[in-house]
């Protein structure tokens, strides 16, 4: 009497098995009325973690401007920054005027004497013009009303080339320079016994 035939073991299919056994069922054409066997597909890697962010650093304050006239300047707008004010406009002088008649008729008769005199006659500009400023502060200061300056001709000298006349005509430029107009009211020509075309008539200004 023949034993029955024991029924076999299904054995499991390895990894590598149920691998290619579902690259040959995405080959095989199914038959019609038959859905094919859904492969369930296989899971997505696990993503990589991102690596931690470095802590960013807290922010550093401003540095305080310390306040002026208790207004800080960090918190002054541009457009009204403070200015510097403006220097006030120099005051305005009258123009030079000719000695008074009476003052000049006295002076050429000899009947007045002038209070004060400087003789610049053979200096140079630079200590000719230094001494002219420093005489005609003086005058003023010690209230004297007209003075004499001293200027020569030009005529002769030493060196035949050197120009003439140079202090005479330089004087009357200085006398118009802003250094000197507050002091000066006006100049003219001295008369032939105090040195004619060589030497000016200064009246100075009142105290």
């Amino acid at each position: 009497m023949t034993e029955p035939r024991r029924p076999r073991r299904l054995r499991r299919l390895s990894s590598e098995e149920s691998r290619l056994w579902a690259e040959i069922s995405r080959l095989i054409t199914p038959l019609r009325g038959r859905a094919p066997t859904p492969v369930a597909p296989s899971p997505p890697p696990a993503p990589e973690p991102a690596p931690p962010k470095p802590a960013a650093r807290p922010a550093r304050p401003a540095p305080r401007i310390p306040a002026k006239n208790g207004i800080p300047k960090s918190g002054l707008p541009h457009s009204i920054a403070p200015k510097n004010p403006a220097p006030p406009p120099a005051p305005t002088l009258p123009p030079l005027a000719p000695l008074e008649r009476r003052v000049r008729t006295s002076l050429r008769r000899g009947s007045r004497s002038v209070d004060a005199v400087i003789d610049l006659h053979g200096m140079r500009q630079a200590e000719a013009h230094a001494a002219l400023i420093g005489f005609l502060h003086r005058s003023r200061a010690s209230g004297h009303a007209v003075v004499l300056v001293v200027t020569g001709k030009g005529a002769g000298g030493d060196d035949p080339y050197a120009e003439r006349g140079v202090l005479r005509r330089s004087v009357p430029h200085w006398l118009r320079m802003p250094e000197l107009r507050p002091l000066v009211v006006g100049f003219e020509e001295a008369a032939h016994h105090h040195g004619g075309g060589g030497a000016l008539y200064i009246r100075l200004r009142r105290r």
